[in-house]
């Protein structure tokens, strides 16, 4: 392996972005002593279309690739060596050339409900107002709660934070990996999967490089996370199948124990009236079967009520 240095490593401005990809620097340093060196690693932050427009529902804007596609054309480009993204943004399919090179231990992917009281999914009144850009969490939240009412609530952490303190929603829900990265100690409630299933990959953070760069693709190797890589593959192998877009709801989380993979799944619709759920188990060794398997059952429960 011979890597060209600096090994330019392509991120998102947002505080979150920055520390994730910190925690990437620290990684492939401790992996290889030469990156080690002062310089030897630089960080390039690219505006991404989904960081600039936040006025919108990503939906209506072409969805969450649009936090990741100009910083896979500097990759394409050559402008950066690898890119680092939240695995939840990542879309299923990747630009002709380029590469899923590693993945870091998943964090704790659950959602959380923040209110300024520190209420529950159970507590908050009747017509509270709930800010979610997420049409997967939208969904689960009306399917248990019809009664409160979901609006489009955009920006990162820290903004949404503050729209919420300033009184323009009654609660929000985030991932709790975004809360414990930027080491935030605001008063949350923790939903457990079966109130809040997951966004495929939610919690995990994934490093794509060109797909032809065989010493990239090395030395990402060394910090490859294997257990959140194999569960997070069987989550996108179901998204996969399901062909979802931006304007379907749809959640996935996989776990393994010992050499056991269990995968629940589910397609809503995005007003939570119905939501379809799958759940595989089986050898690890075929995560991404049972992934696939999921997808099918899910596709075919679900049929013209999937958007398109």
């Amino acid at each position: 392996m011979t890597l060209t240095l600096p090994l330019r490593i392509g991120t998102r401005g947002s505080p979150l972005a920055r520390i994730q990809t910190d925690m990437v620097c620290q990684a492939l340093a401790a992996a290889h002593p030469s990156l080690q060196a002062p310089g030897a690693l630089e960080v390039v932050v690219i505006k991404t279309t989904g960081d600039l427009v936040t006025d919108r529902p990503l939906a209506d804007i072409g969805g969450k690739g649009l936090f990741c596609k100009e910083i896979e054309a500097a990759l394409l480009d050559r402008r950066i060596d690898l890119a680092m993204h939240s695995m939840k943004d990542l879309p299923t399919w990747l630009p002709d050339g380029l590469a899923l090179g590693a993945m870091l231990p998943r964090a704790d992917p659950r959602d959380v409900l923040i209110t300024r009281d520190q209420l529950t999914l159970a507590d908050l009144p009747s017509g509270a107002v709930v800010g979610t850009a997420s049409l997967r969490r939208q969904a689960q939240l009306l399917a248990r709660r019809p009664d409160l009412k979901a609006i489009n609530f955009r920006g990162n952490v820290g903004t949404r934070l503050a729209k919420l303190e300033a009184g323009e929603v009654d609660a929000t829900l985030l991932a709790r990996a975004g809360i414990d990265r930027l080491g935030l100690t605001v008063p949350h409630v923790v939903l457990s999967p079966e109130e809040m299933l997951p966004a495929v990959g939610q919690g995990a953070i994934g490093l794509e490089c060109r797909a032809d760069d065989a010493d990239v693709l090395a030395c990402l190797a060394a910090v490859d996370h294997g257990p959140t890589h194999l569960c997070v593959s069987a989550e996108r192998a179901m998204l996969d199948v399901l062909d979802g877009t931006c304007h379907t709801p749809i959640g996935a989380f996989a776990e393994l124990a010992g050499g056991e993979l269990r995968l629940r799944g589910l397609v809503a619709q995005a007003d939570g009236r119905r939501i379809w759920s799958v759940e595989r188990v089986g050898a690890a060794a075929e995560a991404l079967a049972l992934g696939r398997d999921a997808g099918a059952e899910l596709k075919a429960a679900a049929g013209a009520a999937l958007p398109s």
